[in-house]
């Protein structure tokens, strides 16, 4: 209801704009308000969300979102919105959406047993992309009946059901961790360590980047192609909205037979094409029968690969990084959509809107070939849960030292496997930064080539402790293969190193 409502939201203000100016500038600057704020506030509230009270912090940002959005539908009723008003208040409540919407991902673990992850994580896609489709298509038809100010009010709403929901949902588990919760900055560090040293996260990344870049500036145009191409009113508009909603309802009865007979990247690939093919003829087909049709298909290949991307990425973070690591893919996915909008917005008010679209369909062509170099990789889910094999390291004394940790590990090799042992030490590199290292290398005694020595460093001993818990059953494998490849006589040793203190001198 909420994510509906929200998209009713962004086309009673992006027709609200067209009526107070006219300008291609301002109207994809609506799409620019709603989205930036994920790109100022996500990575620091999903941090929060893995380190407080998840249940007291969606309360707050949810009852924050209902007041904007009840003062907009208010103003605009009264007849009192201006254009920096509006962007202000849209601006507002996607302030309180980049506060919550990684949060909502952490939850998944607590409301479905493991075996049902992959599925919950779907379903959660299609719901989000889902409504991304039908809402203004919904929108639009209320839109038709009565005015922008009606769809700021249903918006504001929808936020009583899901505070609703939350004041009900029980909250937390108990942690079964002892260590004390992470600082806000650590658990971003943290978050930003997982995501950067993930080649698999990162290609995910690069594809969403590149598809929403381009792909969002078809619905920030739309309201424009609809009055000023097409001759058509709020009616019209609201009609075009609902076939963009038809091809979604398609897409996601249809998406998970289309999982189990082709991949998600080539899923992906098809639904750039679909969506370049949209734009053409948005750009050069003045018919509004051709246009409707297109809309379909761009519906169809919007939620199919919104969805795919959602999925994929959500699939290949472990509990702990869940929220945190779900920020970075929001500030990409609603970056990308806010600077595109923005950018392509500008072009579109100089160049006009075919020229403007022809872009978008290269470019939405050209990142679709990067399925070529650059693949979707499956990491199951059950090699993503922690090892517990680790066993924690001890120390002298009772209290916590102060200051970084570094950990050494000699490895001497059994004969003829040095040149292999030291491809999977490069290999494992990302294990270490995943877990929580701020720097990596091996090391190769010059004297003694066999005597080979891996260096890493963890910002605290707390942060290494943490380190052991996050290793996972992938990790877990990497690391039993490595150590297979060494002299039995000889096994590796561990080394912690502690950050010296020296006393000050006396004067």
């Amino acid at each position: 209801m909420s994510n509906v409502g929200g998209w009713m939201q962004t086309v009673g203000a992006q027709w609200l704009m067209l009526m107070l100016t006219g300008s291609a500038t301002y109207v994809a600057l609506v799409q620019t308000a709603s989205s930036l704020p994920v790109m100022l506030f996500a990575v620091f509230a999903g941090a929060i969300g893995d380190v407080v009270d998840r249940r007291r912090f969606l309360l707050v940002s949810q009852a924050f979102m209902l007041l904007a959005a009840a003062a907009l539908g208010v103003l605009a009723l009264a007849g009192l919105v201006t254009p920096w008003l509006l962007l202000a208040l849209i601006f507002a409540v996607g302030s309180g959406g980049a506060m919550t919407a990684s949060t909502w991902q952490t939850l998944q673990p607590e409301l479905v047993s493991p075996a049902e992850r992959p599925q919950a994580i779907s379903l959660g896609a299609v719901n989000q992309n889902l409504a991304r489709a039908v809402g203004p298509a919904i929108g639009g038809i209320v839109l038709a009946a009565s005015s922008a100010g009606t769809l700021f009010l249903i918006n504001a709403v929808t936020f009583v059901a899901v505070i609703g929901v939350i004041a009900w949902w029980r909250g937390d588990k108990p942690s079964t961790h002892v260590l004390p919760r992470e600082h806000v900055g650590e658990a971003i560090r943290a978050g930003a360590r997982y995501v950067m040293a993930s080649p698999t996260l990162r290609v995910i990344l690069l594809r969403a980047g590149l598809f929403i870049f381009f792909a969002s500036l078809i619905w920030a145009l739309l309201p424009l192609v609809a009055q000023s191409e097409l001759r058509l009113g709020s009616g019209g508009y609201g009609l075009l909205l609902a076939c963009v909603g038809v091809g979604a309802v398609v897409g996601a009865a249809v998406l998970p037979h289309l999982l189990l007979r082709t991949s998600a990247g080539f899923l992906l690939a098809a639904a750039s094409f679909g969506l370049a093919a949209v734009a053409i003829v948005l750009a050069y087909v003045p018919l509004v029968a051709p246009v409707a049709v297109a809309l379909v298909i761009g519906g169809f290949a919007w939620i199919l690969a919104l969805s795919v991307l959602n999925s994929a990425y959500q699939l290949m973070l472990p509990d702990w990084a869940k929220s945190r690591g779900m920020a970075y893919y929001l500030v990409v996915f609603q970056g990308g959509n806010a600077v595109g909008s923005a950018i392509l917005g500008v072009v579109a008010q100089r160049l006009g809107f075919s020229s403007t679209l022809l872009v978008v369909a290269v470019g939405l062509v050209l990142g679709a070939l990067v399925e070529l170099r650059h693949r979707f990789q499956t990491i199951p889910p059950e090699e993503l849960v922690s090892a517990d094999e680790w066993s924690q390291p001890t120390l002298t004394t009772a209290a916590l030292p102060g200051g970084p940790v570094m950990v050494t590990i000699e490895y001497r090799p059994c004969d003829g496997a040095d040149a292999e042992l030291l491809a999977a030490l490069r290999d494992v590199r990302f294990s270490r930064r995943r877990s929580g290292a701020t720097s990596w290398r091996v090391w190769q005694d010059a004297a003694e080539p066999h005597r080979i020595v891996e260096q890493f460093v963890v910002a605290s001993w707390e942060e290494h402790l943490r380190q052991h818990e996050r290793v996972s059953e992938r990790d877990q494998k990497r690391l039993a293969r490595i150590w297979a490849m060494t002299d039995p006589d000889r096994p590796p040793t561990v080394t912690h190193w502690l950050a010296a203190q020296p006393g000050r001198t006396a004067r």
